[in-house]
């Protein structure tokens, strides 16, 4: 797996790590078939992005997606930062490999929840900061074995082994976990189990 100079430089000095203890909105998503969890923080006025932090759990990709993320909305207005997308992520980045293009689908949507975290907050009778209901252990099973590990591309009605018609990885079902992982590794990329014996 091959990054470039950019992703690497990101993940190894990531910028704006922290949290804002008096945030004015707080958005946080996870993929539960890597275990990538991001928070990001922002601080709002004048309808502008005054700070943005963030906690990130998961991989070097993942991290270099929430350092340029924050880079990348510092000091835009609300409606620029709702305009950053996961394509413009990954090409700020120089690309990232296939199998990691859902790490700057989440930096954006953490992004873009805290925004929505905030604009609900500043409806009459708003909300006041609370954390988002967690997902019981059944419903993160279920996401799992619904998408593919590599793209999160829906996986309805398929054969134990087939190819994810979005990114054409062959799969096959992991025997310990149930969950699909890539026929051509070796382990299990949600439990390293081994597949080939």
């Amino acid at each position: 797996m091959i990054y470039t100079e950019k992703v690497m430089d990101h993940f190894q000095n990531p910028r704006n790590v922290g949290v804002i203890k008096d945030a004015d909105g707080i958005g946080e998503v996870g993929n539960p078939v890597c275990g990538d969890m991001m928070t990001f923080y922002i601080k709002v006025k004048d309808s502008r992005l005054t700070d943005v932090k963030f906690q990130t759990f998961g991989c070097g990709a993942a991290i270099a997606v929430s350092s340029m993320v924050s880079e990348m909305a510092m000091g835009k207005t609300l409606e620029e930062a709702m305009d950053i997308t996961n394509d413009k992520v990954a090409e700020m980045l120089g690309g990232l490999p296939k199998n990691k293009l859902h790490c700057s689908n989440l930096g954006a949507d953490a992004l873009h929840k805290a925004i929505e975290d905030y604009q609900e907050k500043q409806k009459p009778g708003g909300k006041e900061a609370a954390p988002a209901a967690a997902k019981s252990a059944e419903e993160l099973e279920g996401e799992a074995a619904c998408c593919c590990p590599y793209c999160e591309g829906p996986l309805e009605g398929m054969e134990a082994v087939c190819a994810c018609h979005h990114c054409e990885i062959e799969l096959e079902e992991c025997p310990e976990c149930g969950k699909y992982t890539n026929k051509a590794e070796d382990t299990c990329v949600s439990c390293g189990a081994k597949l080939h014996k």
